[in-house]
């Protein structure tokens, strides 16, 4: 995560690359184990879960996991895990993102809200049998507090921290530097005292090679197999209740085209797409028996970043990044030749909502949209008069600058992305008609010519939590990477004085109202800065099979999504199904199960996570 800015720390923190994982959810049932019948087309290890007893839900996914340790876990897939294996301070409700009870079962500020009092629960054992308590919670934030290694993941929440203690078995208190409004949601996996303390170098652990691995969370990891499988098996004394499948697989499918169809084969009960289905893909299960497509609303956006100068902490430059685009007006006129409603209409097929704001429209609270007179619709007019006054005239077909060289520029593409490179066909045809040369450059890697500030441009997208705080913070000035080409939270090196205090000051305001006044300044300013520009926010689009699932939580529950939750809801509340198909007519839609909560307060924030020298992954890969 990224460290806070100063002079919230006093001492050096490590500079933490992202992902969001944010919010919500919060299921009160307790749930007994159902064994289903042999469904139709079960594949063979379903077959013999079923004769043994056992009910097992297979998960097929296209990313693989970076590790499994909390302090490292950097991708979707993996911290989606960790939240399963390990349980944090508080939840998010389903239905509207509040905060609600995990391991702390209520949370306390003092006065003058700097010492925060969490109770903790109980009834929460680890999987090894011991009691677990304040003094775990304690000592994973001290550990990160004094260990960089350890703050790698998740080091922004204690930065502001001034002292943790446990007092007691069940009561842990939090003393604050400052004020900070994301004490209710502390993204942060407790782990296990007794096992975790005979980590040495936490840099280096993976938390990978003992099986069962300790945790508390509604699932224990019992095997793992990279770029295979990942195996669970439901933890029966979960203080909520036990899930009701007895073992979750996720299984890893490079190419998606195969999962799609182990779905129809009844290989798999779910698929979750790359991160989405394709529309493609969406459309050949239409209709299907016993398929059922969920759409809604997605939390990730999908944009495009400029290179405005890579740059180190202390203001040393590095990379190769093109100087026109250190000027504004070039900037905006790139963002103004960009025709969205196309790319909603021919490469997202209707599957997504044309970007505006930095944050989603699914998080109402803080999407904020630009004025009339502000919004860098699609203008290419405009955009060419733009150029002109930066010194980029036509000379013929190509726009030259003053030292009579053409407009030329690079954009980083995922190879594995087809959204990435439909797009970037659109784009080098748009910015041609301006003059502007463009080379696609598609690499299944991205990560080394980014942190090593060798490009132009590049396509960017994060998974946004219900609290902002987490994606505000990767462009602030204390993001910037210690050294050149090092890892870093920064999401493409931007360093400005009234960004950082404008995040300095959201991040102190408990206020609702007022903080969500101040986020929408910061995206004003990101908007008007052409930094970065919003095209879409993509829909989440993802298929089960009705005839081995019955029921399962999405999130939100009206109408959200099902893999990459911010709680643990959907593969806690998945219930088998019987055997029969009655309710298996494809179709599209959300389904929910109905839950009871105990609703406690209020404040949310974002989780994410990063592992240290390790290489930015692609976007889908990103929280």
């Amino acid at each position: 995560m990224v460290e806070r800015v100063p002079p919230r720390s006093a001492k050096p923190r490590s500079r933490l690359r992202v992902l969001l994982a944010s919010g919500a959810a919060a299921l009160a049932l307790a749930a007994g184990s159902v064994v289903p019948g042999m469904p139709l087309g079960a594949a063979p290890q379903q077959a013999q879960a079923a004769d043994s007893g056992k009910s097992t839900l297979t998960v097929a996914v296209a990313q693989s996991v970076d590790s499994l340790s909390p302090f490292l876990a950097q991708k979707l897939m993996s911290t989606s895990i960790t939240r399963l294996m390990y349980d944090f301070l508080t939840n998010y409700d389903p239905k509207d993102n509040h905060a609600i009870p995990g391991l702390a079962t209520k949370w306390e500020p003092s006065a003058d809200k700097l010492t925060w009092t969490y109770t903790i629960r109980s009834d929460s054992k680890w999987s090894d049998g011991q009691q677990a308590t304040a003094e775990d919670a304690a000592w994973t934030f001290n550990r990160m507090m004094t260990d960089e290694a350890a703050a790698q993941a998740n080091g922004n929440f204690v930065a502001n921290f001034k002292k943790v203690t446990a007092p007691s078995p069940t009561q842990l208190v939090i003393e604050l530097k400052e004020p900070q409004a994301t004490m209710a949601a502390l993204d942060v996996p407790i782990v296990p005292k007794h096992v975790w303390e005979k980590v040495g170098d936490f840099s280096k652990f993976n938390n990978d090679k003992t099986f069962p691995i300790v945790g508390n969370g509604p699932f224990v990891v019992t095997d793992y197999k990279v770029d295979q499988y990942v195996k669970l098996k439901a933890n029966k004394n979960f203080w909520r209740g036990s899930p009701k499948f007895d073992e979750l697989v996720f299984k890893t499918y490079k190419d998606q085209d195969a999962a799609v169809a182990a779905l129809r084969k009844g290989e798999v009960s779910f698929v979750a797409g790359s991160p989405a289905l394709t529309p493609a893909q969406a459309a050949s299960l239409k209709g299907e028996k016993n398929i059922k497509i969920n759409e809604g609303p997605g939390r990730r956006f999908f944009a495009l970043a400029t290179n405005p100068g890579a740059q180190t902490e202390d203001g040393k430059k590095f990379g190769n990044g093109n100087k026109a685009l250190l000027d504004q007006k070039v900037r905006q006129a790139l963002f103004l030749s960009i025709d969205r409603k196309t790319v909603i209409d021919k490469v997202f097929q209707g599957h997504a909502v044309e970007g505006q704001g930095y944050i989603p429209p699914r998080f109402s609270a803080y999407h904020w949209q630009p004025t009339a007179e502000q919004s860098l619709a699609y203008d290419p007019a405009k955009a060419a008069k733009l150029l002109d006054e930066a010194g980029y005239k036509l000379k013929g077909d190509q726009r030259v600058g003053k030292d009579g060289k053409p407009l030329d520029l690079r954009i980083l593409c995922h190879a594995t992305d087809p959204n990435d490179k439909a797009i970037g066909k659109y784009l080098k045809e748009w910015w041609g008609k301006l003059g502007i040369g463009l080379k696609v450059d598609c690499l299944d890697n991205v990560s080394v010519p980014w942190y090593a500030g060798e490009y132009d441009l590049a396509f960017d997208g994060w998974s946004v939590n219900p609290d902002p705080d987490f994606v505000l913070g990767i462009h602030t000035c204390a993001a910037l990477p210690a050294k050149a080409k090092a890892s870093a939270a920064t999401d493409n090196f931007i360093c400005d004085k009234k960004y950082d205090e404008l995040y300095k000051k959201q991040l102190a305001e408990y206020d609702p109202a007022k903080r969500a006044d101040i986020v929408g300044e910061m995206q004003s300013w990101l908007y008007d800065s052409g930094y970065m520009s919003v095209i879409a926010y993509p829909n989440a689009v993802e298929a089960y099979r009705t005839d081995q699932i019955k029921s399962i939580t999405t999130m939100p529950e009206a109408a959200g999504n099902i893999y990459g939750q911010d709680g643990y809801w959907s593969w806690w509340s998945a219930a088998p199904a019987s055997g029969d198909s009655s309710d298996g007519s494809g179709g599209s839609g959300s389904t929910g199960v109905v839950i009871g909560i105990i609703v406690v307060v209020v404040v949310l924030a974002g989780g994410g996570l990063f592992i240290a020298k390790r290489r930015r992954n692609t976007a889908d890969d990103r929280e």
